[in-house]
């Protein structure tokens, strides 16, 4: 796969693909490029303004390309039903589902409308809801599949499944690598169980290396990171960054590419990841824990009440969303 490219891209034509975050960054390069192939595109995002802003962008780079915005907050699950139930009003089946958007490094803990960490409730178990409810679409697609976006910080994270909502503590990058790795092992389990079940679906995932996208000024550069620690991140970026468009490569690789294996993960070939073409990436010790994906797996349909491949939900947890440690 050395040198793979955009250029790369077979025709996408009658498939259909959702991305997360697909109004700005990585998310709207990567919906460009898809509906630039020939896919049927759908942005979801929250801000409506921003949305039609990026179709009209997106018509611009790719004359006559099929592509609209559905408003999505995934920090309200009752906002991801409802995208969900009007992409399903509309659509037949989903071939690309690619989850994209993603918050990094807040200073200072959040929630999300329904209680939860808002990294790990945006960038996981928002996600983790989203793709349950959007499993019937893809499993009517001939051959489907799903991309977690996650991240090099992955590799420092652990799921701390005792303080999972960082009650107790909380710490911008703690929480971010947390959520970051969540976000891979549970791409990794739904090719557990989709290879065990027989949905069908590919469950793949990639990081962009490092890119310089909002991402970056809605996170740690909004306040409260160290200054040492700001003008070492200015520094890196200056030296290893790239853009949000190149950034894409893999997530278009494992999103699209005949090579691109389920259950792998896709990153960069030079510098540690941080940039070159699409290779495979490394998959730290701690998400390839099969039993530790499990219980994540029970604890996320647990919290938000969403049972992957059955027509029943499952009960939530009382309202404050803590859980102790033998779930």
């Amino acid at each position: 796969m050395t040198g793979w490219t955009e250029r790369d891209l077979r025709s996408l034509h009658g498939r259909c693909a959702v991305v997360t975050g697909g109004t700005s960054g990585i998310g709207h390069a990567t919906a460009t490029a898809l509906a630039a192939a020939g896919a049927a595109v759908i942005l979801a995002g929250r801000d409506a303004t921003r949305g039609a802003e990026a179709v009209s962008v997106i018509r611009e780079h790719a004359p006559g390309s099929s592509v609209r915005f559905e408003a999505l907050d995934l920090a309200d699950l009752a906002s991801v039903a409802d995208f969900a139930a009007r992409v399903a009003a509309r659509q037949d089946a989903l071939d690309i589902l690619v989850n994209d958007a993603g918050v990094m490094a807040l200073p200072e803990r959040r929630v999300t409308a329904d209680g939860f960490e808002r990294q790990f409730g945006v960038n996981h178990l928002g996600h983790f809801a989203l793709t349950a409810r959007l499993l019937p679409l893809l499993r009517r697609a001939p051959a489907p599949r799903v991309v977690g976006v996650t991240s090099l910080s992955h590799r420092t994270g652990r799921i701390d499944f005792e303080d999972l909502q960082a009650e107790a503590h909380y710490g911008a990058w703690q929480a971010y690598s947390q959520s970051k790795l969540a976000v891979l092992m549970f791409t990794l389990e739904l090719q557990r169980r989709s290879d065990a079940a027989q949905w069908g679906v590919t469950s793949l995932a990639a990081h962009p290396g490092w890119a310089l996208t909002n991402l970056f000024s809605n996170g740690p550069a909004s306040a409260g990171t160290p200054s040492a620690l700001m003008r070492l991140m200015r520094l890196g970026t200056r030296v290893f960054s790239h853009s949000a468009v190149h950034g894409a490569g893999p997530i278009l690789f494992a999103a699209t590419s005949p090579r691109a294996c389920g259950g792998c993960l896709y990153g960069r070939s030079w510098l540690w990841e941080l940039r070159g073409p699409p290779a495979p990436g490394r998959i730290a010790p701690q998400a390839r824990d099969s039993v530790a994906a499990a219980r994540l797996w029970d604890v996320s349909a647990r919290l938000t009440g969403l049972a992957f491949g059955r027509s029943e939900q499952v009960d939530p947890p009382a309202a404050n969303n803590s859980l102790d440690a033998n779930i």
